[in-house]
């Protein structure tokens, strides 16, 4: 339901891929700014949040936080700055992502070892997969008794 040629939140939802609930939420967290309310209390949305909702949409599938596009939105406006504040916040995001790369490269190379461990055709009992994820029986403590002075 159209109002005025502003967007009901189930056809913003639709045309951004965006839940209802998740749109309800970055209007409380204030990533979203309010749509003006009906006379009849709907929410009714200007093209500017769909443009904006399709931006946070494309930063969210790029993996950014919610910070960190809160703070895009805000240099966002500032259209006479230098960009500088835009590509530490892109850099310190690739860097991130590329750390967890490499992560999960080892993460990958660490289960293809284990998983070489067995042919899978044994019994569990003898499985070598869950001796290697198992944890390895550490040393005891040493018991410190207590002296009287």
């Amino acid at each position: 339901m159209s109002f005025d040629g502003r967007l009901s939140i189930g056809e913003l939802a639709k045309a951004t891929g965006v839940k209802v609930v998740t749109i309800r939420y970055y209007e409380q967290i204030k990533v979203m700014p309010a749509p003006f309310r009906t006379e009849g209390n709907y929410r009714a949305y200007k093209q500017e949040h769909l443009h904006r909702l399709r931006f946070i949409r494309r930063c969210r599938d790029l993996g950014f936080t919610l910070d960190q596009i809160r703070d895009l939105l805000g240099l966002s406006t500032q259209g006479k700055q230098d960009c500088s504040s835009i590509d530490r916040i892109t850099a310190k995001h690739l860097k991130d992502i590329e750390r967890k790369v490499s992560d999960l490269r080892r993460l990958a190379a660490e289960l293809r070892r284990i998983n070489r461990r067995c042919p899978g055709n044994g019994l569990i009992a003898n499985c070598r997969i869950l001796e290697a994820l198992s944890p390895r029986a550490e040393r005891p403590l040493p018991i410190k008794t207590l002296t009287s002075p």
